[in-house]
């Protein structure tokens, strides 16, 4: 399969208004073909949720208001998608035909988030450091491609986010340049910022039996520090960054206004037994110990600890509702998931809800 070239999806509406480095990333999203003569280029079901574009010959379409259009990539229609807007009868392609498809909900998507970070350099950036202006105005948030890339916007951290509060979001978040071995967390203080690494390498280190024990590796586009703001505790771990580069700062108010509300999804125990019931799967985040002497009966024990570790091995088809003893663990679980791109919910008041239930 042939990948486009940013130049060619530069002519495209409505791609055209995307920056270049978007585009590049965008490109590899992108699925061309070449169809024979009297083929219906909407002969899949999955057509529908497709943009289609005319890259070389021509499509004939037909609309159920009698209008018949003839779509080449030579005239201005053909730099827009087959059929947009308008109820087709039937298409078919007069020549071989090479065809681009890209889903619907990546160009939204991407032109949503690019129309509101150009909002967000136009307007005035309220309640930031003077420093984080300085830096939002010579590089611009669309070039934050490391913290902002198509993949953490449809299945990480920010695809859930109500398109709201994406304007004050990017506009809170404070830029940190950062050096190799620099600690940007420390176990054992007070949580006050939320994390996204734009750019560069980090690792996640905790203190056991005065040992310094390596829990995670971050890149670009991984998130930390969420942990000790969802439960307004003291940080668990210490990350280290392995490389220079850039992250992202949240503050805790802004994390909580804008991100932990619309990421954590939190139920009680009667709707939670009618979604396990449904396929849902119980994740008890404590100790093995604990589990091991008071579970909820088909529980998958991973403690909150190793969770990162875990991602790969969990069913990201399956929906998981996270319970702890009150609440507190399992909502750093839940919040964790669902910025990976996990369905995931907490059990509101933990397992301690449950007892209280019988």
């Amino acid at each position: 399969m042939k990948t486009p070239s940013v130049a060619t999806l530069s002519r495209l509406e409505p791609l055209g208004a995307l920056s270049p480095d978007r585009l590049a990333e965008l490109s590899s999203f992108c699925h061309t073909e070449t169809l024979a003569a009297e083929v219906d280029p909407f002969q899949s079901e999955a057509s529908l949720a497709q943009s289609i574009y005319v890259l070389r010959g021509a499509v004939e379409v037909s609309y159920q208001d009698g209008h018949v259009e003839v779509i080449t990539d030579l005239a201005a229609a053909g730099l827009r998608p087959i059929g947009k807007g308008r109820r087709v009868a039937r298409a078919r392609t007069l020549a071989p035909t090479e065809l681009m498809r890209i889903d619907d909900d990546l160009i939204d998507i991407m032109v949503t988030w690019n129309q509101i970070e150009a909002l967000g350099e136009l307007g005035p950036l309220q309640g930031i450091p003077e420093r984080a202006r300085a830096a939002v105005g010579a590089t611009g948030w669309t070039q934050f491609i490391g913290a902002f890339s198509l993949d953490t916007l449809t299945s990480g951290a920010f695809a859930s986010l109500p398109p709201a509060h994406i304007a004050e979001l990017l506009q809170r978040f404070e830029p940190l340049e950062v050096e190799r071995g620099q600690v940007v967390v420390q176990e054992g203080e007070k949580g006050d910022f939320y994390y996204v690494i734009e750019s560069g390498r980090a690792r996640v280190t905790r203190l056991v039996g005065g040992v310094m024990m390596p829990l995670a590796d971050l890149k670009s586009g991984d998130a930390f520090g969420e942990e000790a703001l969802l439960v307004d505790g003291l940080r668990n771990a210490t990350v280290t960054m392995r490389t220079a580069g850039r992250v992202l700062r949240l503050a805790k108010r802004d994390f909580d206004a804008l991100l932990k509300h619309p990421l954590l999804s939190e139920i009680a125990y009667p709707l939670a037994l009618e979604k396990v019931a449904q396929g849902a799967q119980w994740l008890d985040v404590r100790f093995p110990s604990e589990y091991q002497h008071d579970r909820i009966p088909g529980a998958q024990n991973v403690p909150l600890g190793e969770l990162r570790h875990a991602l790969d091995v969990l069913d990201r088809g399956v929906e998981y509702i996270a319970y702890c003893q009150s609440g507190r663990r399992s909502a750093a679980a839940a919040f964790l998931l669902a910025q990976r791109g996990f369905r995931a919910a907490v059990l509101a008041g933990g397992i301690w809800s449950v007892h209280t239930s019988d």
